[in-house]
């Protein structure tokens, strides 16, 4: 069964940086996507950074320029925040497809991301 963890959640001021991180096990292959959401309460879980299996990567309009994904292998997944805003004060979460499925299966339990103003 496919596990993810997320850590390096916090506090921060605005403009300070973070990293999180995310160790999958369970059957995590090179051949799956991997990304990360966030979720504020009573909104819309949001796309924040994915990486295909081929290194491409995407993200969203508002973390253009500030976060960058990135992975180390098949079980390592990073999202590296920079100029944090407030409006980025949400739970982070990881997030796993596996080869052939057309949606983000696997999710992990969170880790929250306050930015103080």
């Amino acid at each position: 069964q496919v596990q993810l963890v997320e850590s390096g959640g916090g506090l921060v001021q605005a403009g300070g940086s973070l990293r999180l991180s995310c160790a999958a096990s369970g059957g995590i292959t090179t051949r799956d996507d991997m990304g990360w959401y966030r979720q504020v309460p009573g909104k819309v879980r949001e796309l924040v950074a994915s990486i295909a299996s081929g290194g491409t990567t995407t993200y969203g309009d508002s973390v253009k320029g500030r976060f960058t994904i990135s992975r180390v292998n098949a079980e390592m997944v990073f999202l590296q925040m920079n100029s944090l805003k407030p409006e980025d004060t949400a739970d982070y979460y990881c997030t796993a497809k596996t080869y052939g499925s057309t949606q983000y299966r696997y999710w992990g339990q969170g880790t929250r991301v306050t930015v103080s103003s």
